[in-house]
């Protein structure tokens, strides 16, 4: 890299200017030649479905990973780093889909990680200079989490709120932020809306992947779309419309991004009755075959630790349970699945995958006993088996052996979302099922609920996204500060009696 690489430039025409950028992982073609131009001040959107090769690039633009061939301008001057330090150092930050926290870090040394406080002339860590600097910045975020607190003890949420505090706190020229509100609530997001907006009015550059079309367009001035590790078009947003992106990005038309079926709902599968446990007290309801339950809220509403009670990660510290109105007791995730009661979690790396396992071992994981012959597991059946549900998940791959470490983010969800849905439990909870997942993607899953709701399976779908919510629930539980705030049915949204903005009003603790 240029030693002056960061240093001021103003006769370049584009800030960043990638030009036939290649990489290979093995017999992978990610990137076949790409391109990305932004002009300064850009909030620029990098579109594609998973695997389309927009995350590789942004790693080979911070640093992460290095490119087969091709060049990359920054300020005008070429630029090539070789570390995510000497990213950082030119003036490029990067916000990760695929969070990583160092769990044993306070947030202050998470923040300032290799840029810490030292006392003057003496290399020792200057901690209470550190965590005053890192109040100051959380402060901004009107974040009032102690910055002596590891990261350990952080939601998904509050991490990736911290990973977007110490991007922001480099003074970046450049942010890459790949799927940045992944993991926020409505309220984290228009929060971030505004910083981008700040940064923005101050000539900070941004690129920002996203799978939510609503936010392309609320908060980006031009896109690039990727398909299959190719650069496909770019222009303006305001040329471009919703579905002319959507049909870009997958190469066809996507009629329905909801497909929502109308199906035959049947008896109550699985009822709660006043379930107290931490961060959630007396939720009450119930769900029926053949319904797909819709449960929405702000992230810390209580929402997930109900979910994550039910299937045994954590207990209950009182109320009860019935499935088909027969009483069951829960103390772990094995007895959750001996009832029939799955789950997708939300945070796929720490409990929906063995990411070294190949594909085939991940989705047949939690069906394997059916799978034996004798004392030995039927590999053929296995594999055609899972053959054929990554098929209908579209899951992009090398093959069936391929380690689930390999895949995108995007692809390694649905794998998460085959292995449960290849058990064909009584009831399954989806706890953010289509995060990180792109368009085409979405309506797959979102049409395999359906089918598997056809064919009577009880779902409850707990989503942030207030449209997937609305347009694939046929009722609706708002939660607010661990309780129910309302429910609202299909036939009140159809019929504009309820809509997001009555939704909202309830999950900030209207009525």
């Amino acid at each position: 890299m240029h030693k002056n690489a960061g240093s001021e430039n103003n006769s370049y025409e584009f800030i960043l200017d990638c030009n036939d950028i290649t990489k290979q992982y093995g017999g992978t073609q990610a990137l076949n030649g790409v391109q990305l131009k932004l002009k300064k001040g850009q909030v620029h959107a990098l579109i594609g479905e998973n695997g389309a090769g927009k995350s590789t690039l942004m790693k080979i633009i911070g640093g992460l990973v290095q490119p087969n061939s091709g060049t990359v301008f920054f300020e005008g001057k070429h630029y090539q780093a070789k570390s995510p330090v000497e990213a950082i150092n030119a003036g490029i930050a990067m916000i990760h889909q695929e969070l990583n926290p160092q769990p044993y870090l306070s947030i202050a040394e998470s923040i300032f990680l290799n840029r810490e406080d030292n006392y003057k002339n003496i290399p020792i860590l200057n901690k209470k200079a550190t965590n005053e600097r890192a109040v100051k910045v959380l402060k901004k975020f009107n974040i009032s989490l102690n910055p002596k607190i590891h990261m350990e003890h952080l939601t998904l949420a509050q991490i990736q709120m911290i990973e977007i505090v110490k991007a922001v706190s480099t003074n970046a020229r450049l942010i890459l932020m790949d799927e940045p509100t992944s993991s926020l609530d409505s309220e984290e997001t228009e929060h971030l809306f505004n910083t981008i907006r700040d940064l923005q009015s101050k000539g900070v550059t941004i690129v920002y992947i996203s799978h939510r079309m609503d936010e392309i367009f609320d908060v980006c001035d031009s896109y690039s779309v990727f398909r299959d590790g190719s650069f496909i078009d770019s222009g303006n947003i305001s040329d471009v419309t919703k579905n002319d992106l959507i049909s870009l990005m997958v190469g066809r038309v996507v009629k329905n991004i909801f497909p929502k079926v109308e199906c035959s709902i049947h008896d109550v599968v699985f009822r709660a009755e006043k379930l107290c446990g931490k961060g959630f007290k007396d939720i009450s309801f119930e769900v029926h075959a053949g319904e797909i339950l819709g449960i929405t809220g702000l992230v810390g509403s209580g929402r997930s630790e109900t979910m994550e009670s039910i299937f045994g990660l954590n207990p209950l510290n009182s109320g009860k349970m019935y499935l088909y109105e027969k009483e069951i007791r829960i103390k772990n995730v094995r007895d959750a699945m001996d009832k029939g009661i799955a789950m997708i979690n939300e945070d796929r790396k720490e409990y929906g995958l063995c990411l070294f396992r190949s594909i085939t071992e991940n989705i047949s994981l939690p069906s394997l006993r059916k799978k034996h012959k004798g004392i030995l597991i039927n590999q053929k059946k296995e594999k055609e088996e899972c053959n054929e549900i990554a098929s209908k998940l579209s899951i992009k791959m090398a093959n069936i052996k391929t380690d689930a470490f390999s895949l995108s983010g995007g692809n390694q969800q649905k794998v998460v979302v085959a292995k449960w849905l290849m058990d064909r439990p009584e009831l399954i909870i989806l706890d953010e099922p289509t995060r990180g997942v792109d368009v085409g993607a979405k309506a797959e899953i979102h049409s395999l609920m359906c089918q598997f709701a056809a064919e009577g399976m009880a779902i409850i779908m707990v989503s942030s996204e207030l449209p997937e919510v609305m347009g694939m629930s046929d009722r609706i539980l708002i939660y607010h500060e661990g309780s129910l705030n309302g429910e609202i049915t299909r036939s009140e949204i159809l019929s504009g009696k309820e809509n997001q903005e009555t939704i909202l009003k309830k999950e900030f603790g209207g009525r």
